[in-house]
């Protein structure tokens, strides 16, 4: 939908220079410095709005001495006597201008300047003039009138600048708790993949398995009988033997994706873990030219966790980190403690310098079948993500796109 365009005077504008054209025609309607005087205070009202965008910091300290200098000049040449012009509400201006810009304090410093700059009148009245007590009452209650209308504008300026912020604050609660739940109902949607995709996965595994063992059996068998008379024949049959070993670690893994996990809790320092993850998969990759920082907060919580499958989490990360890397590059492993959602833990980051994950990609890592590798099978991140799942905890990737990856696991302290 197309937005209407915002009109350059609001009809405000338009009313109050009509106020103004109606001064301007009032005696002493000959004098033209007057005309003048006004047709520059409704100018500057109109572009007040800009100077303060302009400079916002100072705009409306300029604001309010340019309307003090602007209504002076109006009262000095009006009224002959500064002192007696009709036009001294004019102040007004400046005083409700700072009332709406600036704090109580700031606001009656400015009302005096303002009383000070009509006081000012004085000095040349009473080289004529003689002040009367009638006269002294009249102008204390003009000052004092001055006052009264700053306090005033000045509150209701504060009260609806509390109520913008208190709003602004609502306002980004509001954007913070929709971001969650466009989180959780994309967890929700993942959990739901996982777990239609868990159960057929249990269900083709277990139909798989039966039929390998036949076959490896009668491979073995062939191997046995023939492996005097037909070499060829027997070599073919240990081919058979490896391949079916190679697809029934692959069931192995759809079952270990599929199966419940049963969580064997007890307290761990991941710190430990991750060491002990890190040196056995380094010795996978004993060519590699991987430097590797470790960034560990002092006493960070032990976390009840199961170590044997959270084991399984960082041999996952860490060995795609060095996969890549392609063979050299910089890891970098931090650990510290921080709190999610009110719940206390630990967080685990993983990051790499490798080529990152395609933006096309992010959103599918973690769903089970999606793989990038040639020689992959799409289970590695997708077994992580419900393990993390398992023990309540959160994994994310936060690297941009085109930067090396970067994972942010969080464990909770407890699972309760």
């Amino acid at each position: 939908m197309l937005d209407r365009k915002r009109a350059p005077f609001d009809w405000i504008d338009i009313l109050w220079l009509l106020f103004l054209v109606g001064l301007a025609i009032l005696p002493p309607v000959d004098e033209i410095h007057k005309q003048i005087i006004l047709l520059a205070i409704g100018a500057f009202q109109l572009l007040e709005g800009r100077l303060v965008a302009w400079n916002p910091k100072r705009g409306p300290a300029y604001a309010v001495i340019i309307k003090i200098l602007l209504a002076t000049l109006l009262i000095d040449h009006t009224g002959g006597v500064g002192i007696n012009s009709n036009y001294y509400p004019i102040y007004y201006l400046p005083i409700v201008t700072a009332a709406m810009y600036f704090g109580p304090l700031a606001s009656l410093i400015w009302t005096t300047l303002t009383s000070l700059a009509y006081c000012a009148f004085l000095i040349p009245a009473l080289e004529e003039y003689e002040l009367t007590p009638e006269g002294a009452t009249d102008l204390a209650i003009r000052i004092l009138f001055f006052y009264v209308a700053a306090v005033l504008i000045n509150r209701f300026a504060t009260e609806n600048r509390r109520q913008i912020h208190k709003y602004q604050e609502l306002s980004e609660q509001l954007e913070e708790t929709n971001r969650q739940l466009r989180r959780a109902e994309a967890d929700a949607r993942r959990s739901e993949r996982l777990a239609a995709l868990g159960q057929l996965s249990a269900g083709l595994a277990h139909e798989i398995r039966n039929p390998l063992g036949v076959i490896k059996g009668s491979a073995e068998m062939l191997s046995q009988k023939v492996e005097a008379s037909n070499p060829l024949a027997s070599e073919l049959a240990g081919f058979i033997g490896s391949e079916v070993n190679r697809l029934n670690s692959l069931v192995t893994r759809f079952l270990d994706f599929a199966r419940p996990s049963r969580l064997e809790l007890k307290p761990t320092q991941l710190s430990t873990l991750v060491d002990h993850v890190l040196e056995s998969v380094q010795n996978q990759f004993p060519g590699a030219n991987v430097t590797v920082e470790r960034d560990y907060a002092a006493n960070t919580p032990d976390i009840q966790v199961d170590a044997q499958l959270c084991e399984q989490i960082f041999v996952n990360l860490i060995t795609n980190a060095y996969q890549a890397m392609d063979g050299h590059g910089r890891l970098r492993i931090a650990i510290e403690t921080e709190s999610q959602n009110g719940r206390r833990g630990v967080g685990v980051f993983v990051e790499d310098s490798g080529s990152g994950v395609p933006a096309e990609a992010r959103e599918q890592i973690f769903n089970p079948f999606f793989t990038s590798k040639k020689d992959g099978v799409g289970l590695g991140l997708s077994i992580v993500a419900k393990i993390v799942d398992d023990h309540r905890g959160t994994i994310k990737l936060e690297s941009p796109p085109g930067q090396g990856a970067r994972f942010h696991v969080f464990l909770p302290e407890t699972q309760d």
